[in-house]
């Protein structure tokens, strides 16, 4: 999935590592950056929702800064999904998250927000 959505974003002009070890991706385009965490399928998807937000939260710079963003990235699955979008968008668009969802065929969809 982390594969997948990397190549969405390289697919539309970013600059890609995979290769850090502070969150999934680091992408980077016209001064801006994102960075992004990837949950799996799983038996829990709530809790890695809500754990992956807190691991974003926790990158986030002590100042605000208008060329950080932040992602979360879903299976497009039902579970997934709904425990992603649970999250408040009001506190989303706060904090600067989207939230994305990729399928089982790599295409990716966005749920909520923007790079």
């Amino acid at each position: 999935m982390a594969r997948d959505f990397a190549g969405w974003l390289s697919s539309h002009g970013w600059t890609v590592s995979t290769d850090t070890d502070v969150v999934d991706i680091v992408a980077e385009k016209d001064g801006h950056r994102v960075y992004v965490e990837v949950k799996g399928a799983s038996a829990a998807p709530g809790l890695d929702v809500d754990t992956a937000i807190g691991q974003l939260v926790r990158r986030m710079p002590s100042e605000a800064d208008q060329s950080v963003s932040f992602a979360l990235v879903v299976c497009d699955e039902p579970l997934s999904v709904e425990a992603a979008v649970r999250a408040p968008q009001r506190i989303l668009d706060l904090l600067g998250m989207a939230l994305y969802a990729v399928d089982e065929d790599g295409g990716v969809r966005q749920l909520f927000g923007r790079a």
